[in-house]
């Protein structure tokens, strides 16, 4: 049996989930007018859609597993549920007015119309906290609906801040929190045969790897009780003697986030000829 996997044909987590794919040894051929393609390797097919319809494709069971966004899963209303989180497409819905604007909360936003390309995320949100507003659906250009008096606040997409800046806005409170994810039905992992769960061990691996660093060097054996105090590995570092006696080598794996603080402490712990590396694929 061929299983689907729905992926972004444009956008902005069109590139990194490309990259992300071949990275998991997903391979497959893409041409412009190929709507789907084979996965080399595995009895998996890739299906291109618009990063809007992932949702509803994996929902009505045209797709087994999609990638999107935490925001468009938010829209779509399906029940769908989130196996990965893929690390990459972060981003927050956030609401903004105007610089000039009084409003300074969520409650002052009472009896406002807030323009929006997420209409139904943005109603549910002021729905739960009890503040009622009137929603003004946009498909794009969101930023300027006040200024064209369309809107009295906008909740839009956020990365950088920038755009916002630009037209002369102010954030006053984020939404939800996005970022790219892989979803499927409930049950999909159990409901399937190996396939599914090989396609989610693969992407897993990658994801966790970009989290993390391998690194190596040499040091004193009297120095491997403090060597390992700063970085224990998984369940404790790999050490190799070396030729000269007295002297080993270390090797563990460091978080990336880790290696401002850990690597001037092992300097100063007496490790030397210190080499940090990328990991490909990380299965923990």
């Amino acid at each position: 049996m061929t299983y689907r996997l729905a992926l972004p044909n444009k956008g902005r987590l069109q590139q990194p989930t490309a990259t992300l794919l071949k990275q998991a040894g997903l391979g497959y051929e893409k041409t412009d007018r190929a709507l789907a393609v084979p996965v080399r390797n595995m009895d998996l097919e890739a299906l291109f859609v618009r990063t809007d319809d992932v949702c509803e494709f994996v929902a009505d069971g045209v797709a087994d597993l999609g990638i999107t966004g935490i925001d468009l899963l938010s829209e779509s209303g399906t029940n769908l549920e989130i196996i990965a989180k893929l690390g990459y497409g972060h981003c927050r819905l956030a609401a903004a007015v105007p610089k000039a604007s009084p409003i300074a909360s969520l409650e002052d936003l009472a009896g406002a119309r807030i323009a929006t390309s997420h209409p139904v995320t943005t109603q549910a949100f002021f729905a739960d906290r009890e503040i009622p507003i009137t929603t003004v659906p946009l498909s794009g250009s969101v930023e300027v609906a006040p200024k064209l008096d369309i809107a009295d606040a906008i909740v839009d997409l956020v990365s950088s801040g920038s755009t916002m800046l630009i037209n002369g806005l102010r954030p006053i409170a984020d939404i939800i929190e996005s970022e790219a994810v892989l979803v499927g039905r409930p049950g999909t992992l159990a409901k399937t045969n190996g396939t599914i769960a090989q396609v989610v061990l693969m992407m897993q691996s990658v994801v966790a790897a970009r989290r993390k660093r391998y690194i190596m060097m040499n040091a004193p054996t009297t120095a491997v009780a403090d060597v390992e105090s700063i970085i224990p590995g998984f369940e404790a570092p790999t050490v190799i003697p070396l030729a000269h006696e007295g002297m080993v080598a270390i090797h563990s794996v460091v978080d990336t986030d880790e290696l401002w603080r850990v690597l001037p402490r092992l300097r100063e712990a007496g490790a030397s000829g210190i080499l940090v590396l990328p990991i490909d694929q990380l299965i923990q």
